[in-house]
């Protein structure tokens, strides 16, 4: 089995984050999601995976390099523009050939695994099988309808009235069947290639299309929020560990991961909470729910469930709170401030704060 992960999103819900950093590099516990989600593929022993990109993106690829440090083997794939996931399949098919894969988008986290639905997949070998989660409100995701044998029905699009309650996670896995139906569809109104138009055109077809029920943790880090409460849940499991430099009067209570370089003095850091290689906290209070990304200063800040991200600066900000700051980016005041902030910043921006 061979994996294809679709990473060429815009990200416009990720604004202005995502105007300098692909959506696919936003981090979730100091960690890419793009990487969160290659471990998630070698975990079901699948190392082969393209990974399908932007004409001339090269960010993302500087950034996973060639896979070898998680144990998989990319190969990239560009595509001109988004053109929908459908187009993704058809222009990886040479990629692909005959073999089985798993389709992952690329900015949808399911850390608790879909094992045994690989599993599944691999004995009974249906022409799909779609990764399906309940959701209280499906009107915002695809809904798969199925029957009591666990077979797909009928396929929706943000319905406006859901006849099921079990949406599509962004996980699939195919047979060679789905290369035929990818270019036997038209673009939707949106002008895409749809892949749950594929998907019906293979129910319609007579084909064996089936749903697995993921019962875990799933988000979607399209938004800012989605990012933040998904860095929540992970960081909820987070094992101390501390390889920096810590002076004798700070105070660190909970989980907390403070990387070799890091240097932190005068501060309290309430876990969980990672600082990230090389960075400096002074005269702060971080945490909970705080990821401190490689190279970033922290001086006389007050930061609970945010993100910085490499080589961020920060001073004199006394609440900032539900915050991501971009690489590179500096947030200060001229005074100090006392107001509670929530920032989203992109890179190499500079903002002063009251």
């Amino acid at each position: 089995m061979k994996a294809l992960v679709p990473a060429g999103g815009t990200g416009t819900r990720l604004r202005p984050l995502s105007h300098s950093l692909p959506k696919a590099l936003i981090p979730v516990a100091n960690k890419p999601v793009l990487q969160h989600i290659l471990e998630s593929i070698r975990d079901l022993g699948v190392t082969e995976i393209g990974v399908v990109v932007g004409h001339g993106d090269t960010d993302i690829a500087e950034a996973v390099g060639d896979g070898s440090r998680y144990g998989v083997e990319l190969t990239w794939i560009r595509q001109d523009r988004p053109r929908g996931l459908a187009h993704c399949v058809r222009i990886a098919r040479s990629y692909l050939g005959d073999s089985d894969f798993v389709m992952y988008l690329g900015d949808n986290m399911l850390p608790d695994g879909v094992g045994d639905i690989a599993a599944e997949f691999a004995t009974t070998r249906p022409a799909a099988q779609l990764v399906v989660s309940r959701v209280p409100d499906p009107r915002a995701f695809g809904v798969a309808e199925v029957d009591g044998d666990g077979r797909v029905v009928r396929l929706a699009e943000k319905p406006a009235r859901p006849r099921s309650d079990l949406a599509l996670t962004g996980v699939y896995f195919f047979t060679p069947a789905i290369h035929r139906a990818v270019w036997s569809i038209t673009p939707s109104a949106r002008g895409e290639l749809e892949i749950t138009d594929a998907v019906q055109l293979l129910v319609d077809q007579g084909h064996d299309v089936r749903a697995g029920r993921y019962q875990g943790y799933w988000k979607d880090t399209g938004r800012a929020e989605d990012v933040l409460e998904c860095n929540r849940h992970v960081l909820a499991s987070l094992r101390p560990r501390i390889t920096g430099d810590v002076g004798e009067e700070c105070e660190v209570t909970g989980p907390v991961v403070i990387e070799e370089g890091a240097k932190v003095t005068r501060s309290r850091i309430v876990g969980p909470a990672v600082i990230g290689a090389n960075a400096v906290v002074e005269d702060s209070h971080v945490g909970p729910n705080v990821c401190i990304a490689a190279g970033c200063t922290l001086r006389d800040v007050r930061l609970s469930d945010s993100l910085t991200l490499d080589g961020a600066v920060l001073s004199g900000v006394n609440d900032l709170h539900g915050s991501i700051i971009g690489r590179h980016a500096t947030v200060v005041t001229p005074g100090r401030s006392t107001a509670r902030h929530r920032l989203v910043v992109g890179d190499h921006t500079r903002i002063e704060v009251a």
